[in-house]
């Protein structure tokens, strides 16, 4: 009797641990979105938006944006101060990466020397940064060259990465890109347990993050890259895909919303820029360039993104900075064709549209753009040009943009501010050192832009920055680079089995692209 008893003992211990183990199975959440690609992971080089998503959620930076309030909050920072030239930063004594090792400001340090020797992706935000210094092991001192208004913000852009484990994995004197081209190596809420930057990046939650983590956070995170979008379509109505990028054509999103899904947005610190190259005709004569810019229809482009008569991607704008901006023209009125201007612009301009034809570019993995490329085109031809519309790779296009003469004619992107502050908006836009990027394909060289944008990072008062950006604003709409389509707002749809407070409550949300997308922050249904 009594083995008998054992033996059901036993079976009944095996059925209990297979419960709890089923059960755990069962808990285990995995969120899954997609972005266009190519998803970049070394935190030198990460620039776009599917970047941003990986920055935010596998690494941390001294400061962030806040949730809810303006400005910075302490991040790997506890606190820091600054007499204008110089930062100094105490950090946090109770924080470890990934691999097990502390974080101290070594790595700190270490971590603006990477970025600046690789000189990729945003490191021309740390340009004027002439040292740091590991003061003691929770110290550091940042001096730069000259006053920089931004810099504080900027500094949510310079992801501290693991210097032991780095240098562990560095050849020659490549500063680990190789290896960090592949694996993580943060104190994030995430680690990367797989990565192919043209399919898919696989994310787990860090039990040890030392922040504040909602106890239904996603367990794994599937970023997917480049997926069309009936795909995408597709996989939400079977349960298959949680978020949507920001990319699909606002029917897309309206028939989602239709089917019962949520759309989660996020007000945008950017606009759509169509982008005038002034480096060759015809648009290197500012007349045509204004001319094209009073042919164009906003109000038929904004009805091009409305998904529903509550939500659309965006707003028609005031002038070249979005209007919630510094700078921005809150009050100003929206800008509206003008065909009567744009024939007397015309009239001056010393290329005969007629004899011109105008390459108008829109990128593959963005088809929402080919509608405005042929809006374009329809206002173009009420003005006499002649116009071509070339379908590009995003991949194609950044390459060709690195050369004035290669650059299309016309280019269509969106940006946004990557630190939240009208310089990182403008500044890889329209100063004239950093034309050649997928930003500023309109190679424009204006020496009144330059001095402003200069102005811009060295106004030691707000109200001293708002001048320069208020006449910046007004001298782009003087010269016309870029046609300012619409101020954006991202819409995402997004499946019932997740909550984003930060796409969704406004006492929530946080003033920077993609930092909504911060997992630790969001409830994930089984």
């Amino acid at each position: 009797m009594k083995t008998i008893n054992r033996a059901i003992a036993a079976a009944a211990l095996a059925a209990t641990a297979l419960t709890a183990v089923v059960s755990a199975a069962q808990a285990e959440t995995v969120l899954r979105l997609d972005e266009v690609p190519v998803g970049e992971l070394d935190p030198a080089k990460a620039s776009d938006y599917a970047d941003s998503i990986l920055m935010f959620n596998v690494y941390d930076t001294l400061v962030f944006a806040g949730q809810g309030k303006p400005g910075m909050v302490p991040d790997l920072a506890s606190s820091w101060e600054t007499d204008g030239t110089s930062f100094t930063f105490k950090l946090r004594d109770d924080v470890k990466f990934q691999s097990g090792n502390p974080f101290t400001s070594a790595d700190v340090v270490y971590s603006l020397e990477r970025m600046k020797a690789v000189g990729q992706g945003l490191s021309y935000l740390f340009e004027d940064v002439t040292g740091a210094e590991a003061v003691d092991e929770h110290t550091v001192k940042f001096t730069l060259a000259k006053p920089y208004a931004p810099f504080l913000a900027a500094l949510v852009r310079l992801p501290i990465v693991d210097k032991k484990l780095v240098e562990e994995n560095t050849t020659g004197d490549d500063w680990g890109q190789a290896y960090l081209s592949t694996h993580s190596a943060g104190t994030g809420a995430y680690s990367v347990t797989a990565h192919n930057p043209q399919s898919e990046t696989v994310m787990a939650k860090n039990p040890a993050y030392f922040q504040e983590m909602d106890a239904a956070a996603p367990d794994t995170v599937r970023l997917r890259y480049g997926l069309e979008a009936a795909t995408v379509r597709t996989l939400v109505a079977q349960g298959e895909h949680d978020i949507t990028s920001q990319w699909l054509p606002p029917e897309v999103l309206a028939s989602l919303a239709k089917d019962g899904n949520q759309l989660l947005t996020e007000h945008g610190n950017g606009a759509f820029y169509i982008k005038l190259n002034t480096a060759k005709a015809p648009f290197d004569d500012v007349n045509c360039r204004l001319a094209v810019s009073n042919a164009f229809d906003y109000q038929s482009a904004l009805k091009l993104i409305a998904v529903t008569p509550e939500v659309s991607q965006g707003k028609v704008p005031t002038g070249a900075i979005p209007a919630q901006m510094l700078g921005g023209f809150p009050d100003g009125e929206p800008l509206k064709q003008d065909l009567a201007k744009a024939k007397e612009f015309l009239a001056q301009c010393k290329y005969n549209p007629a004899d011109t034809e105008v390459e108008i570019s829109w990128i593959a993995e963005v088809p929402i753009e080919e509608r405005f490329a042929l809006l374009l085109q329809a206002n173009m031809q009420q003005l006499g040009f002649k116009s071509k519309i070339t379908k590009m790779p995003w991949a194609l296009f950044v390459d060709a943009v690195t050369k004035p003469e290669t650059t299309p004619s016309v280019s269509q992107v969106n940006v946004a501010s990557v630190t939240g502050d009208p310089d990182t908006l403008l500044y890889g836009m329209y100063h004239s050192s950093a034309a050649g990027t997928w930003q500023s394909p309109e190679y424009l060289k204006d020496e009144e832009v330059d001095k402003l944008l200069d102005q811009g990072r060295a106004a030691t008062s707000e109200e001293e920055r708002a001048a320069a950006y208020t006449a910046l604003n007004k001298r782009l709409m003087e010269i016309a680079p870029s046609i300012y389509a619409y101020d954006s707002q991202a819409v995402f749809a997004a499946s019932n089995r997740v909550k984003v407070p930060a796409l969704s409550d406004d006492s929530k949300r946080i003033s920077l692209d993609s930092a909504g997308f911060q997992f630790r922050l969001m409830e994930m249904q089984p």
